[in-house]
């Protein structure tokens, strides 16, 4: 059995129904735009930026979309049970996160904080479309992944240690946590933003690498391009000419044949 399977992170499997594995696929991203909008409201409500009603309308929003999401994957899977059970984190998510639930229970902290996971769940199942992004020498979508990585640390760090101050100062940590480059002048100072920073700091290493990589993919890119163009421009020249070659050499045999 594979890690994703024990983690209940499976998604469809491969020798599934085609629909099932179309509808997978259409709501990847859709359902990850839905997951990051997680930690900027959980910043909103921390910091009393939004208003109740609306923080309790998105919440239903939220996990009505991930219900949606898991219900129709079950109904368009062939085998449903083993889809549940292979992705058993989507009951969990549903059932802890279900909205209703935090107005009984002593741990609305804690349940309010499962939502979180569905970041998690999400960027796990994206992980090889992510690893194929940031392997085919995509410039852009590295940096946007960078520029994601790096707001989401920042809300998120910000909530976890207070001593970061605003928002803006958590992204600026995160910045420089991912660079590796650690000026000190934001640190976290409680265990949670020490066990998030050094978390952070083992992805940086991977996604500065890969921006590094692909910016000189980029630039010799650009050079091999030209390289190209010249070749072609050379190839062009040269069937030019032995076109020409050919049809003195056939005048010329022409002429031979009449001068005989």
């Amino acid at each position: 059995m594979k890690i994703i399977h024990l983690l209940g992170i499976a998604g469809v499997e491969s020798h599934e129904q085609p629909a099932a594995r179309l509808w997978a696929k259409r709501l990847e991203w859709p359902m990850l735009l839905v997951a990051l909008l997680i930690p900027i409201q959980w910043y909103l409500e921390e910091t009393q930026a939004v208003d109740p009603m609306l923080s309790a309308i998105a919440d239903w929003l939220i996990w009505l979309a991930f219900f949606t999401e898991t219900v129709l994957l079950s109904v368009l899977v062939r085998s449903k049970r083993e889809y549940l059970l292979r992705n058993w984190m989507n009951l969990a998510i549903i059932i802890g996160g279900l909205p209703i639930v935090w107005q009984y229970t002593p741990l609305i902290g804690l349940m309010r904080s499962m939502r979180l996971m569905l970041v998690v769940v999400l960027l796990a199942r994206l992980s090889r479309n992510t690893r194929k992004l940031l392997s085919s020498h995509q410039l852009g979508g590295t940096l946007v992944v960078a520029f994601v990585t790096m707001v989401l640390s920042g809300i998120i760090v910000s909530r976890l240690d207070t001593s970061i101050g605003t928002v803006w100062d958590g992204m600026w940590w995160a910045w420089v946590t991912m660079a590796t480059v650690g000026y000190g002048d934001v640190v976290p100072h409680n265990a949670a933003g020490r066990l998030f920073g050094s978390l952070l700091i083992l992805f940086g290493v991977v996604l500065v690498s890969l921006l590094t990589a692909n910016l000189a993919a980029f630039f010799i890119g650009s050079d091999v391009e030209r390289v190209e163009k010249r070749e072609r421009e050379a190839d062009i020249l040269l069937k030019e000419i032995s076109a020409r070659l050919d049809r003195i050499e056939r005048q010329l045999e022409q002429r031979n044949k009449q001068d005989g």
